[in-house]
């Protein structure tokens, strides 16, 4: 059986502008990759189509699939990608209708079996972690479906759930993900600019789950607890990149990369005697760090590290996330800072219970921390998200799920306007990049992370483009 896997890319929010993004920054689907090469260590054939690589017009794209005959099209998609998915599949369906349509993926995972109900060219959900699951169906050919954990599947023409699937306990188990079947990688493949000191470069995911309860955050796929891959198995994984593919810096796209100390401190070790000539990112909360960590860090060769602040209001952090003084968390970014390792924030607006002076209060806090950058994405209320279930009670909500990207208000808090929050974040980004100290440190990048110069450059006539369109 041949399995053809696609990762559609999802609205254009710039309307009829190039997506100027994936120049920025163009990742890897590393979800739809691991099951693809979980498949494929058991002798399935299989393929991978990433829209976001290879953008293409529907009736191309459809057309490209019916030339590859696959017998299982599985789509992994987000929620605002969910839709330009559905349109490749019902297309799909169309032209090719023996072909078995499986949708999996985030989106999937958080409104559950409920889409088999409006939306009939699926023919099936996996619902959770998905390499056991669709390698099971595979296997199975698609019978019996009902006793495989973690399908949805209709019964009496209405979705219904087999059962719930187990997580895997072991992630040292699943093989590495498939690099090797995307067409272009590493080449098409990039980190956000500046943010790197070589390329070419990636990102690996490292452990699944979260035990913490963030109101915003959606883990219908991975769950509550945390497992990890071993610190062993992380290294084999960079040196699998290094000498594969010339990998010279990698993007922990974990959220709690630094929860397990002991692992941390193993992997540091390791990648400290080894001498791997790989440098790395990582997301790390700030809970976590205290300088023995930032010394090991620094040591093994990372190069930034990114933490989720959020907000500079202390009310509206004490709703949304477990809440650190302020004075604390400029302490400890600073320690990082101080190692010598690059510092950068994330931050939201237009959380639930934000107002203008909450907002002004962030904005102002931002300026005030040793970041070198920042990262600002505008509220969005996935499904699977805890403040999701009240999101109605507390403000006006656009449920239009291509524009649930986080670039995009389609939330807007009670006694906001949308026109208020797209000034205000606009005022934000501006206020924290048009500073001489912000400005000299991108400077220090044209031999920090000369990629990333050459990269702008080449770009600059589309970049420009984009800045005439903003409101400065």
């Amino acid at each position: 059986m041949k399995v053809l896997f696609v990762h559609p890319h999802g609205k254009n929010w710039m309307g009829s502008m190039k997506d100027i993004s994936t120049i920025f920054n163009l990742m890897p689907p590393l979800g739809m990759m691991s099951i693809a090469a979980f498949l494929e260590r058991q002798g399935v054939e299989i393929e991978l189509l990433d829209c976001y690589a290879h953008p293409a017009p529907l009736e191309e794209l459809v057309a490209s699939i019916v030339r590859r005959a696959p017998d299982v099209v599985g789509f992994s998609t987000t929620t605002s990608s969910f839709l330009e998915g559905y349109q490749i599949a019902e297309r799909l369906k169309e032209e090719a209708p023996q072909t078995r349509i499986v949708f999996g993926g985030a989106h999937a995972c958080s409104v559950g079996v409920s889409l088999l109900d409006s939306f009939p060219a699926i023919d099936y959900l996996v619902i959770g972690e998905g390499e056991r699951t669709f390698y099971e169906l595979v296997n199975a050919n698609f019978q019996g479906v009902e006793a495989i954990p973690g399908v949805g599947y209709r019964r009496d023409g209405n979705g219904v759930l087999s059962a719930v699937r187990e997580n895997i306990a072991d992630l040292d188990t699943i093989p590495f993900p498939a690099y090797h079947r995307l067409p272009d990688f590493p080449r098409r493949y990039n980190l956000p600019l500046f943010s790197y000191p070589k390329a070419p470069n990636t990102s690996i995911i490292s452990s699944r789950g979260c035990p913490y309860n963030c109101s915003y955050c959606d883990r219908s796929v991975f769950n509550r607890g945390f497992r990890f891959n071993s610190p062993g198995y992380i290294h084999e994984h960079l040196a699998y990149l290094h000498r594969d593919f010339g990998i010279r810096h990698v993007f922990f796209y974990d959220d709690l990369f630094t929860f397990d100390r002991g692992r941390v401190e193993e992997l540091c070790r390791l990648l400290s005697d080894s001498r791997l000539p790989v440098t790395y990112n990582c997301i790390a909360r700030l809970e976590h760090v205290d300088r023995e960590l930032v010394a090991l860090l620094k040591k093994s060769g990372c190069w930034q590290v990114n933490f989720g602040i959020e907000s500079g209001d202390p009310e509206v952090l004490k709703k949304h996330r477990k809440f650190m003084e302020l004075d604390d968390v400029h302490r400890k970014l600073s320690m990082v800072k101080e190692s010598g390792m690059r510092v950068k924030g994330l931050f939201m607006v237009g959380l639930p219970g934000e107002d203008e002076v909450a907002i002004r209060r962030t904005i102002d806090y931002a300026l005030t921390l040793p970041l070198d950058e920042i990262n600002v994405t505008k509220f969005t209320p996935f499904p699977g998200a805890p403040i999701y279930r009240t999101i109605r009670e507390q403000g006006e909500f656009t449920e239009d799920w291509p524009s649930m990207n986080c670039v995009n208000f389609v939330f807007i808090p009670h006694g906001m306007t949308k026109e208020r929050l797209e000034e205000l974040y606009d005022e934000f980004i501006r206020r924290f990049f048009h500073r001489t100290r912000i400005h000299m440190g991108y400077a220090k990048m044209i031999w920090k992370s000369p990629h990333s110069l050459f990269t702008f450059l080449r770009n600059l006539p589309e970049i420009l483009k984009f800045e005439m369109k903003q409101k400065w």
